[in-house]
């Protein structure tokens, strides 16, 4: 059973930074697609971000190109998101998840459709 638990959520103001981060467990696959999600109260959710194991460059979604940065470490299981610049039309519900079965790098990308495993979600809200 794969576990994934994020952290690293807050409140900030505008021009602020945050880090949040994934931690991965029971996963027994090599190459797979991991990305970032985020959810605003009223709005459908949103992909941010993907990466793969497996390399190729990351996947953003146009509005944090520049400000966000996706990264992960195989050796620690651990995924993370990097926000700089935020601005008050970030805050949202952030979830990390898991699409194993995605063995190719061309195909990790934020369709959300793919993944499989979700963790509970993290808390941003960045006030002006």
């Amino acid at each position: 059973q794969v576990h994934l638990v994020e952290s690293g959520g807050g409140s900030v103001q505008a021009g602020g930074s945050l880090r949040l981060s994934c931690a991965v467990s029971g996963n027994t696959y090599a190459r797979y697609c991991m990305g970032w999600f985020r959810q605003a109260p009223g709005k459908e959710r949103e992909g941010v971000a993907a990466i793969h194991t497996g390399g190729g460059a990351p996947y953003y979604v146009e509005s944090v190109k520049g400000r966000f940065t996706i990264a992960l470490d195989n050796a620690k299981d651990t995924l993370t998101l990097q926000m700089n610049s935020l601005e008050p039309e970030d805050t949202a519900m952030y979830s990390c998840a898991a699409a194993l079965w995605i063995a190719r790098p061309g195909y990790c990308n934020t369709d959300p459709g793919p993944y499989e495993y979700w963790g509970q979600g993290t808390q941003v809200t960045v006030s002006s």
